[in-house]
């Protein structure tokens, strides 16, 4: 069975197709906003296709499993697009478009709010008035949950133990980036919330920041709520700070050449990253392996190294030559430092599979 996935990113729509043996057959990477003879282009020059699996990123309260797309499920997901303003729109806006090219070929949602569904009370829950949670459902989400659930399946298998008897930090580390606690291969814990700019920093989305900030700056300073929502989302996390860019490899390069905000912004990320890293390992009582993955995991090796270096309390601790070798690039390698008792590994970022895997289970039931 060949499947199409549609990953629609904050900045680039990869599409992918799988095929029954799991091996991507068809590949192609577009700007954000692809325009439709592009995407027709790729479609037309790959095999055959048996089904079409999107991912959406806020799958709210109701959706924990892939759900077949009509009208009745995008309306609903539509009013979800404020909680997930930089990727539900689009990847919406192009379900509907193929919806309308392809109405012959099954098409499904797979939700990265899915593999946190279940996420103990404790953690799910805000400290807020309990008629907001009752009557509006506010609750910790959670999100990156396709990327999470590859993760922590691969990690298993490289270390050679079944997942229902480890406990995984994994490290979702790209624009966006979260944590998730995986314990017995289910989420228990992870860094964002409501909605996707709670939690780590990132290339252009705050992570957590007090509210009472935000109240501030509305009540007292001035500002409308929509030039604050717009800041938080883009003019934030690493670019807010560093004055220089989003990307991390950019801030790195000039923190390197002594650009003190750079310095600072580079600074604050690892810090946040460490801190989290730590608290999910108290959510489960302790730490298998550490899994770091997406592009900034997968490609930033100062920043594995930085991160791990201040774990060692917890027995975590990167092998620097390994850390860096060429090999990581091209394969999932694990990058423990000798003697050390908790494996750190990296492992490539594979939602196509994540969401293959969830289309061809929705069409086998």
């Amino acid at each position: 069975m060949s499947v199409l996935v549609v990953n629609v990113g904050s900045r680039t729509v990869k599409l992918r197709v799988v095929g029954p043996d799991d091996r991507v057959v068809a590949s192609e990477d577009l700007g954000a906003e692809p325009d439709d003879a592009a995407v027709d282009a790729f479609v037309a020059a790959a095999p055959p296709l048996d089904a079409i699996g999107h991912r959406v990123v806020h799958g709210g309260a109701r959706h924990h499993l892939p759900a077949r797309l009509d009208d009745e499920v995008l309306a609903e997901l539509d009013a979800l697009s404020t909680l997930a303003p930089l990727h539900n729109p689009p990847a919406l806006r192009l379900a509907r478009r193929l919806l309308e090219r392809y109405p012959a070929i099954r098409q499904y949602a797979c939700f990265d709010t899915a593999f946190h569904a279940y996420l103990p009370d404790a953690a799910a829950v805000y400290a807020l008035p309990w008629e907001w949670t009752a009557t509006h459902g506010i609750r910790r989400f959670g999100f990156h949950g396709l990327s999470h659930a590859w993760a922590s399946r691969r990690a298993a298998a490289m270390l050679g133990r079944p997942l229902e008897d480890l406990r995984l930090v994994t490290c979702h580390l790209g624009g966006g980036a979260s944590l998730a606690a995986v314990a017995s291969g289910r989420s228990i814990d992870t860094t964002m919330g409501f909605t996707p700019l709670e939690g780590l920093v990132m290339a252009t989305r705050s992570g957590s920041v007090d509210p009472g900030v935000l109240l501030w700056l509305i009540t007292d300073v001035g500002l409308d709520p929509s030039e604050v929502a717009d800041a938080l989302h883009h003019r934030s996390g690493l670019l807010g700070i560093s004055g220089v860019s989003a990307d991390v490899h950019e801030v790195v390069e000039a923190a390197a050449g002594g650009d003190t905000r750079a310095e600072l912004a580079m600074a604050v990320y690892v810090h946040r990253l460490r801190r989290e890293i730590a608290g999910m390992t108290a959510a489960m009582s302790g730490v298998d392996a550490v899994v770091f993955t997406a592009g900034v995991g997968e490609h930033a090796p100062e920043i594995r190294q930085a991160a791990c270096d201040g774990l060692g309390y917890l027995g975590i601790g990167v092998d620097r030559e390994r850390n860096r070798a060429p090999a990581v690039h091209e394969h999932d390698t694990d990058i423990t430092a000798p003697g050390a008792p908790v494996s750190v590994l990296v492992v490539h970022a594979r939602e196509e599979l994540e969401i293959a895997h969830q289309v061809r289970a929705a069409l086998a039931g």
